[in-house]
């Protein structure tokens, strides 16, 4: 989650064990009865091994970048989606296209009911991934830009990785809440720079989202060792459908709805793309080359922000906004070396 949605976080997950590990311990478990091999075909039997292996890699890397290029559109889809919907419908909408997308799979896959102890976990998720990070971030996006916005929410996977260990009881090392107050400490200088020394209602919105969402993603983590990463946020939306359904009713009935090809294109992508999409090729991308590798991957999301708010927002971007993403990314990675 590591686990990370549509914006940028980070958690542990469990990873089932291989099919290419399961392939070889099958082999081993057969050679005692089979009869001896010739070094050729000994050596046949390992280049076909390190192919799949290969072959599994690239593929698990493809689909993890894959997920964090569809989260780091979700902030410039947002925008387009707010030229036709009102913040509250834009999310309602949101959320109910992909609980209908994440139910479909559900039962097409004929995937069990969580069990009775996994729901109020679940609702902690549903509260913070599916409803209060993209409400709160739609917010943030009405007076701030997106490239100011992906600085401050760069910030999540040291929030998420805090979170974590208040949670688990784990104590990271010093190095670790060293690197975690200095990335802290950028954003917030960058913030008050940009803001004129003062915090905009705007920031207010963005720090919350980064609490909310790092609740979602500690619990999230914890139930993938449990059930598939994709499951998790499966459910979580399904779970808040009823909820999505009446904030859907009510938005449509009080905000304006101007219809154009970006704002219909900013929801379909904000639902289907960032909300489901991303996150199911994320996990299978994670379960393939592990937590570590795609987290690697990931740290590359603000700076892709930044550049589709330049290329499809046509955004202006001050000097200090790459720069500070650059220095919160090193600070998130020092984090995870330690």
């Amino acid at each position: 989650m590591r686990a990370q949605n549509s914006a940028i976080g980070s958690t542990g997950i469990a990873v089932s064990e291989p099919a290419e590990g399961r392939t070889m311990v099958s082999a081993a478990a057969s050679a005692t009865a089979a009869p001896a091999r010739t070094p050729d075909a000994t050596y046949s039997g390992t280049a076909r091994s390190g192919a799949t292996h290969s072959g599994t890699a690239r593929s698990g890397t493809l689909m993890a970048a894959l997920g964090v290029t569809a989260f780091s559109l979700t902030f410039p889809a947002t925008v387009w989606g707010l030229e036709s919907f009102g913040p509250w419908t834009l999310v309602s909408l949101r959320s109910v296209l992909a609980a209908l997308l994440a139910g479909a799979f559900l039962i097409a896959l004929r995937v069990p009911l969580p069990r009775r102890e996994h729901w109020l976990p679940l609702g902690v998720v549903a509260g913070g991934v599916v409803v209060g990070f993209p409400l709160l971030t739609t917010l943030a996006l009405r007076t701030s830009s997106t490239s100011h916005a992906a600085v401050v929410v760069g910030l999540l996977p040291l929030t998420t990785a805090a979170f974590a260990a208040r949670r688990t009881g784990i104590r990271p090392s010093r190095t670790f809440w060293a690197a975690a107050v200095a990335g802290a400490a950028v954003v917030l200088g960058f913030t008050l720079a940009q803001s004129g020394g003062t915090p905009s209602a705007g920031d207010g919105f963005l720090f919350a989202a980064l609490l909310v969402c790092a609740a979602g993603y500690t619990e999230g983590g914890r139930l993938a060792r449990v059930m598939p990463g994709w499951q998790v946020i499966g459910w979580a939306l399904v779970l808040c459908l009823p909820l999505s359904l009446a904030g859907s009713a009510a938005g449509l009935a009080y905000e304006p709805v101007t219809l154009n090809a970006h704002g219909v294109v900013g929801l379909v992508w904000a639902a289907a793309g960032s909300t489901f999409l991303g996150l199911y090729v994320w996990y299978r991308g994670m379960a393939r080359i592990g937590p570590a590798r795609a987290s690697q991957l990931q740290l590359a999301q603000p700076l892709l922000t930044l550049v589709w708010a330049v290329a499809l927002l046509g955004e202006p971007m001050s000097p200090a906004a790459p720069l500070t993403a650059c220095a919160v990314l090193l600070c998130i990675a020092v984090t995870q070396r330690a």
